[in-house]
C-alpha cells in the first residue's frame, strides 16, 4: 500500500529526544551539546564532532552504532543509511509511517545539526586543484539537511552556528520547538543547501571554461531590508556582501538609491592610483566633476567647479586620508555622504557634528572581485563582462598630424579616465586635473557636447586649450567642430565610425591632435 501525503501539516510545538549532529564549523558546538545533554536529549554524532561532544563529558554515540555499518572510504559513507534518513523523514503525526518505522526498527530523529564542508573558501585558493576542491564537495550533509527541512513539521534543522543561541533559549523556555520556528529554519537550510550548490556549479563552470554557460546560478545573502526602492511604494533590499567594500559608521542606512550612488562613486575613484590626490562628486549616479591636485583639498576644489548646483545633497569620493582641510571645505554645503579610505581625527571630530550626513570608509577597491556585471530584464537578466583594466597609452593612435602636446596628453588621460564613467552619450571636457564641462545621457553626441560648454560656461571655465574625451566615436565630423568652436585643442575617442577620416581631417583642419584609443566605454 502506497503512503498518501498528508493534507496538512501539523502545527503543534515538537518535543526533541534524538538528534544527530554532524557540524565542519565547530563553532558554538559545546554550548549546544550541553543544553541538549541537559534537556535530556540523546545526541548521535560522527567523527570530530563526536570528539567534541566526548571532550564536554557528554554523552554521545556514533551513527555507527545506530546503522551497525563503519564509515568508509575515508569517510565518504556515515550517514547515508535507511536508519539515519528513516528516522529524519519519518512522519511521526502520520500512522503508516509510525508503524513502518517501529516495524524496521528506526527511531525519530527529531532535530539535525549540520552544517557543510568549506567548499567556498576552498576554492578560493588559487592554489587549489580540481582534485583537491571535488574531496571538500558535501554528500551526506546536504542530504541530510534537505531531508530535515523537507521534514519540518517534524524535524527542526540547524545549518547555521548562529541559530543556536535563539533555539536553545526556546527550547530551554517550552521544552519543545515551535511550527514556526521549525518552518523558519527549514527555509534558511534550503537556502543554504542552494548556495553550496551554487558555488559547485559556478566552480564547475570556470573549469570548464564554458563561454557563455549554459546555466546561470547566484545565490547570494540579504544584507538588508531598505526602507523603500526608488520610490516609497516600492519594496526593497540589499543582497550580497557591502561590508567586504565599505563601512558606513556615521549616519543613517543607506538607501535603494545611496547604494547605486556609492557604486558609481567607487567605480570612478577606482581608477585613480595611491600617487594620486583625488576627488569625485557624484549626483545621480554620474559625475558632476572630478578633480586631481597636489592634495585633496585642490582636488575636491576643482572637482565643485565644474557644478557648483549638482553638488549640494550629493556624494563626496576622495582616494586618500581624508584631512581637515578638506572636511571643512567640503562642509561648507550640504553633501549626503562622504566616502574615503579613512579620516583624520580633527576631520572626523568636525563631520560628524551633522549626525544625518553618511561617512563611509572605503575598505577596498571596487575593481577586486567585480569581473562581472548584470542587469535584468524581462524574463531575466542580461550578463557581460564588466569594463575594468587600466588605461594603456602604449595602445593608443595618433591619427591626426599634430601629435598632442606633454600637457595635452595629460588632460587627454584624465578626460578619458573620467569619460567611461559618464552615461552615454558622454562627453567630457578637462584641463589641468579637473573636469571643465560634462554631458551625458543625451540621445545625440552633438547635444551632451552642448551641455557639456554649456555647463562650462555658467561656471566661467574657460574651455581654450582643452581636452575632450568621447566615450564612443564620433560619428559625424559635426562633433570635432563643436568642440574646435568651444576651445578645445585636443580629442581622444575610440574610433571606429565609417567617417572616421571625415573626423580626423576635420580635426586636422582646425589643428588639433586627435587620439584613438581602439576600445569603447559606451554605458547605455
Amino acid at each position: 500500500m502506497s503512503l498518501k501525503p498528508l493534507t496538512s501539516l501539523p502545527d503543534t510545538p515538537l518535543k526533541i529526544n534524538r538528534a544527530l549532529i554532524s557540524v565542519s564549523d565547530k563553532t558554538g558546538l559545546p554550548e549546544l551539546a550541553n543544553a541538549l545533554h541537559n534537556a535530556g536529549v540523546e545526541i548521535i554524532s560522527t567523527g570530530g564532532t563526536a570528539k567534541v561532544i566526548k571532550a564536554e563529558g557528554i554523552p554521545v554515540k556514533d551513527v555507527s552504532e545506530i546503522t551497525g555499518f563503519e564509515e568508509c572510504l575515508d569517510g565518504r559513507v556515515k550517514t547515508l543509511h535507511p536508519v539515519v534518513h528513516g528516522g529524519i523523514l519519518a512522519r511521526t503525526s502520520h500512522q503508516p509511517d509510525v508503524d513502518e518505522i517501529e516495524k524496521l526498527d528506526i527511531k525519530p530523529i527529531e532535530l539535525v545539526v549540520v552544517n557543510l564542508y568549506p567548499f567556498k573558501n576552498k576554492v578560493a585558493d588559487p592554489e587549489i586543484t580540481p582534485a583537491e576542491a571535488t574531496e571538500f564537495i558535501d554528500i551526506g550533509g546536504p542530504t541530510m539537511i534537505r531531508a530535515a527541512a523537507k521534514n519540518f513539521a517534524h524535524v527542526s534543522i540547524l545549518s547555521d552556528p548562529a541559530q543556536y543561541e535563539s533555539f536553545v533559549e526556546e527550547l530551554e523556555e517550552k521544552m519543545a520547538v515551535s511550527f514556526d520556528t521549525r518552518r523558519s529554519l527549514a527555509k534558511a537550510a534550503f537556502a543554504h543547501t542552494a548556495d553550496y550548490d551554487t558555488a559547485i556549479s559556478n566552480y564547475f563552470t570556470e573549469l570548464i571554461e564554458e563561454e557563455p554557460a549554459s546555466q546561470f546560478n547566484i545565490s547570494l545573502p540579504v544584507s538588508q531590508e531598505l526602507r523603500y526602492g526608488e520610490n516609497p511604494h516600492q519594496k526593497a533590499a540589499v543582497y550580497g556582501d557591502q561590508s567586504a567594500y565599505i563601512d558606513c559608521f556615521h549616519g543613517k542606512q543607506l538607501s535603494y538609491n545611496n547604494y547605486l550612488d556609492v557604486d558609481a562613486a567607487l567605480n570612478i575613484i577606482a581608477d585613480f592610483g595611491d600617487n594620486e590626490q583625488a576627488c569625485a562628486i557624484i549626483k545621480h549616479t554620474i559625475p558632476t566633476g572630478v578633480g586631481v591636485g597636489a592634495n585633496l583639498k585642490e582636488a575636491y576644489e576643482k572637482a565643485f567647479s565644474t557644478d557648483r548646483v549638482s553638488p549640494f545633497g550629493g556624494i563626496i569620493v576622495v582616494n586618500q586620508e581624508l584631512d581637515v582641510e578638506t572636511a571643512k571645505t567640503i562642509d561648507e554645503i550640504f553633501t549626503e555622504i562622504i566616502i574615503a579610505p579613512s579620516y583624520s581625527d580633527d576631520a572626523l571630530a568636525l563631520l560628524q557634528q551633522k549626525k544625518n550626513r553618511r561617512l563611509i570608509t572605503l575598505k577596498k577597491n571596487i575593481s577586486e572581485g567585480q569581473a562581472t556585471s548584470f542587469r535584468s530584464i524581462f524574463g531575466g537578466l542580461l550578463q557581460q563582462d564588466a569594463d575594468l583594466g587600466e588605461t594603456n597609452p602604449d595602445q593608443f593612435k595618433v591619427v591626426s598630424k599634430r601629435e598632442p602636446t606633454e600637457q595635452e596628453l595629460k588632460d587627454l588621460l584624465f578626460a578619458w579616465k573620467v569619460v567611461r564613467h559618464v552615461k552615454s552619450n558622454a562627453i567630457v571636457y578637462a584641463k589641468d586635473g579637473r573636469t571643465l564641462g560634462i554631458g551625458s545621457g543625451q540621445t545625440s553626441r552633438v547635444d551632451s557636447s552642448e551641455i557639456a560648454v554649456a555647463k562650462a560656461n555658467k561656471e566661467g571655465l574657460e574651455l581654450k586649450g582643452s581636452a575632450i574625451a568621447s566615450d564612443a566615436f564620433f560619428p559625424f565630423a559635426d562633433g570635432v567642430e563643436a568642440a574646435a568652436k568651444a576651445g578645445t585643442t585636443a580629442v581622444i575617442q575610440p574610433g571606429g565610425s565609417i567617417r572616421d577620416e571625415e573626423v580626423i581631417e576635420k580635426a586636422n583642419e582646425h589643428d588639433m591632435a586627435m587620439i584613438f584609443t581602439g576600445k569603447r566605454h559606451f554605458r547605455h
